[in-house]
């Protein structure tokens, strides 16, 4: 696959910064894929992991908390919350990184 950024190096040497950029940015997403974070709800009774970019690798539930549906249902939906935001944190992390000290506005990123 060519480089965009490739035809850019009459301006200034903007076409070789980005193509770092690129570069870092793929790199990004492939950490992304291979970090798992863990949200976790009752002291554990329901854990589920999640790679970074938003796949679910697994829920574990601890068979105690399968006598109350409502209490599972309620345990599995805050496990999920604490483990995205997880999500949330490394990828805000891994972007401010990524733009290397660049004079961004804040919340350009969404986070």
């Amino acid at each position: 696959m060519s480089n965009p950024f490739d035809g850019m190096a009459g301006l200034g040497g903007l076409g070789g910064l980005l193509g770092g950029f690129q570069q870092r940015m793929e790199e990004m997403k492939r950490k992304s894929a291979e970090t798992v974070v863990e949200g976790q709800a009752g002291s554990g009774l329901v854990k589920v992991k999640v790679t970074c970019d938003f796949n679910v690798v697994s829920v574990d539930i601890d068979p105690k908390a399968m006598d109350d549906r409502e209490l599972l249902e309620d345990l599995t939906r805050a496990a999920m919350g604490e483990a995205l935001g997880k999500v949330r944190e490394e990828m805000a992390k891994n972007l401010q990184g990524l733009a290397g000290g660049l004079p961004l506005p804040p919340g350009l990123l969404g986070f």
